[in-house]
């Protein structure tokens, strides 16, 4: 059985300020296989790494990530929020992030975040960034957005989705194959139905459960045999994952 992927959400973001080129590092540093993040559109059209359509609650601006440009956002501070040692921190962009690793094994679970704010053209932005560095077997683009997963497989037929949910719902996996999905996204505490793991593994659906970041619970999963687990705590998971090590 492969080892259960530790996917640091936003970066191990309990180190170090979400969505920063210094909370992807530091991921890295404590034994993360793979990164999580949000992506959204600046007003021109640069894929930036952001969770928050707005910009007050991570940075030194105010307003909405999609009013302002590359350079203007790059300008602002992303760190400083966090502490003091991180100020001067900007916001990445998937380009960015990439090239930063390129030289890794890493997964990346990227985030569409195109609920609240539409962005047209994200999908291919996001797809064309993968496709010519050849990352198509480490990355998983996932979603709340149901329609995003639709246009990217439409889009580029080896790209891996991943369904992103908070529901319980029943027998999941039908829609999930709809979709056209590799994967699905539960809310961590829904897997507590054994019938849901079973129907997953039976329809060939790898389980990516967010965001579990409680020992216990992360013990059980790892035991369980589920793909990846998303946490805020890469540094605990490591640990488990690898017996204490």
């Amino acid at each position: 059985m492969s080892k259960t992927l530790n996917l640091a959400h936003r970066g191990a973001n309990t180190d170090a300020p979400e969505n920063t080129m210094a909370a992807f590092r530091r991921a890295v540093e404590v034994g993360a296989s793979g990164l999580e993040f949000d992506v959204q559109l600046s007003k021109d059209g640069s894929v930036v790494v952001i969770h928050d359509e707005k910009l007050e609650r991570t940075t030194s601006g105010s307003g909405l990530v999609k009013d302002y440009t590359l350079q203007e956002l790059q300008h602002l501070d992303a760190g400083s929020w966090f502490g003091e040692e991180f100020a001067g921190e900007k916001i990445p962009t998937l380009d960015q992030v990439l090239d930063q690793f390129s030289s890794t094994n890493l997964v990346y679970n990227i985030e569409l975040k195109s609920g609240i704010v539409l962005y047209p053209g994200l999908e291919e932005k996001v797809i064309e960034a993968v496709t010519t560095r050849k990352l198509e077997d480490q990355v998983v683009v996932s979603s709340f957005n149901h329609y995003s997963l639709v246009t990217c497989r439409e889009l580029n037929k080896e790209i891996r989705t991943g369904m992103l949910y908070v529901a319980g719902l029943f027998e999941p996996w039908g829609y999930a194959l709809k979709l056209g999905c590799y994967s699905v996204h539960p809310l961590f505490y829904h897997l507590q139905h054994p019938e849901l793991v079973s129907g997953f593994r039976e329809h060939n659906l790898a389980i990516y459960a967010w965001t579990v970041n409680e020992p216990l619970y992360m013990e059980l999963m790892v035991a369980g045999g589920i793909d990846a687990i998303i946490t805020d705590r890469p540094q605990d998971l490591h640990k488990i994952i690898n017996g204490g090590k």
